[in-house]
């Protein structure tokens, strides 16, 4: 099968890129070139901008197209445009922020989008990620799945995935794959709660290849990929991480979100944590539809494992704000254990 993906070479594109050279299929790869790495060489590579330049896509035929990053419906009609039915069955990659804050614990994929009060918003930010990829994927169903039928497009199978916070190697968040090294240094760890904080997560492999069948049409629709399907809590979440790769005698410190503001630390120093926020109830997402389609996620524990051996390997540049530094967390310790 001939599969083009648009934005295949930086984590979650590599590793979907990655599955389908697994399962034997021929991938072309559109994107800019402008990332540092350069990998996957032995593939066809079709360079141009999204934003301005799709004239690369104008020629060839594909029986799919993967579309992992799009932020903006325009990006998403103007491919629907180029491709013109070309692309085949249209897969696109979405996320559970796209929902509107859940009132309860458990939504399916039917339960309502977010909304923008202005649609045309062209700067992606915490605020207006989740209402934009709610507009790609209505652009996604209007364009490519025939609900806009003065648009004259030809009509293709859609399929859209929904994952939450996306983990694996590669990551270049490094949301996740800071938990799992500091837990590998070992010692007093201060973590934030609530403990009983629902999580999930996908690792980025499981996701890639639930993608996978999505494309060669093993199963289509709207589907949750996120795991494990009964959340489990921030704190088992970090015992996990602590018994899987942890020297022995590490301790979690745990503080609570009054003493995390009185301590003044920013809410950046925890990757991955929510406090009290309402929008901590889409990690309890109902991925029910997706595992009955396919979806296999591997346990958190092998993640975990496999990341940490990854990095070890392969070590990551960690973002500049990412979480607190060694002297920051001792300082904090300090302050806390004196004020108590």
């Amino acid at each position: 099968m001939r599969v083009l993906i648009v934005g295949g070479t930086q984590f979650v594109g590599r590793h979907i890129t990655e599955a389908f050279i697994r399962s034997g299929h021929e991938v072309t790869l559109f994107h800019r070139g402008t990332s540092q790495e350069k990998i996957f060489a032995d593939l066809e590579h079709r360079y141009g901008d999204r934003n301005s330049d799709l004239a690369a896509l104008t020629h060839g035929e594909w029986d799919a197209t993967v579309d992992a990053s799009a932020y903006f419906p325009r990006q998403v009609r103007s491919l629907a445009e180029t491709l013109a039915g070309r692309g085949g069955r249209y897969v696109y990659v979405s996320t559970v922020s796209a929902y509107a804050t859940p009132q309860e614990p458990g939504i399916n994929e039917d339960a309502p989008l977010l909304t923008l009060e202005d649609p045309t918003v062209e700067q992606v930010t915490n605020e207006t990620y989740g209402g934009l990829k709610a507009l790609c994927e209505a652009a996604a169903l209007r364009y490519f799945g025939g609900q806009d039928l003065e648009s004259g497009l030809p009509v293709v199978p859609v399929s859209i995935v929904r994952p939450t916070v996306v983990i694996g190697p590669y990551d270049y968040t490094y949301r996740f794959t800071w938990w799992v090294m500091r837990a590998a240094r070992g010692g007093e760890m201060l973590v934030p709660g609530p403990k009983e904080n629902p999580f999930q997560v996908i690792d980025a492999r499981d996701l890639a290849d639930f993608v996978v069948r999505l494309a060669t049409g093993e199963a289509s629709g709207t589907y949750h990929t996120v795991s494990p399907a009964e959340p489990c809590t921030f704190e088992g979440f970090l015992t996990e991480v602590v018994e899987e790769i942890a020297p022995a005698g590490t301790s979690l410190t745990w503080i609570d979100p009054d003493e995390i503001s009185e301590l003044e630390i920013s809410e950046s120093a925890f990757p991955l944590w929510l406090g009290t926020d309402p929008l901590r109830l889409l990690d309890t997402v109902d991925p029910r539809r997706a595992l009955e389609a396919g979806l296999t996620p591997r346990p958190l524990r092998q993640s975990i494992r496999e990341i940490y051996a990854h990095e070890r390997e392969h070590p990551a540049q960690v973002p500049a704000s990412m979480g607190l530094t060694v002297a920051q967390e001792q300082e904090l310790l300090l302050r806390r254990s004196r004020k108590g």
